[in-house]
């Protein structure tokens, strides 16, 4: 029997939803760069999300924590949340948009997913109000 199943759904989903916010973090932080990224760093941004943010962390009792199968499934799930975050196609509005304010300001990132696109959109917004008028 998976450990995870054996979770409330309730966590289940809560643990879906950290990943994915703690995974969005990190690649925001290093602007999602595919070549800066780094397994390594993203567990340790994982670990101090959960510890900190993540309400279900402290709904799971100790020994299921401490299980390595709660630690291999949960390695399972992360690389599926990440797969369908880097799946996910950015939408038409998002292109439209990316597309529009780089012609804007000058500008030229890549973008492959809808949450990647979610980023350069605030970023390039943030970034045109920053910028010198004139």
């Amino acid at each position: 029997m998976s450990i995870l199943n054996g979770l409330s759904h309730g966590i289940k989903i809560s643990i879906t939803r950290s990943i994915t916010m703690a995974f969005e973090q990190y690649m925001a932080n290093i602007m999602w760069d595919e070549d800066t990224y780094s397994p390594s760093d993203f567990m340790k941004e994982w670990q101090r999300y959960i510890q900190q943010n993540a309400s279900w962390y402290s709904d799971v009792p100790s020994d299921v924590k401490n299980d390595p199968r709660f630690h291999e499934e949960m390695a399972v799930k992360i690389n599926k949340v990440v797969a369908k975050i880097f799946s996910e196609e950015p939408t038409e509005v998002q292109i439209e948009t990316i597309n529009a304010l780089q012609e804007k300001l000058g500008t030229d990132y890549d973008f492959s997913c809808k949450a990647e696109a979610r980023f350069y959109i605030d970023f390039l917004n943030e970034y045109e109000k920053k910028k010198p008028k004139g």
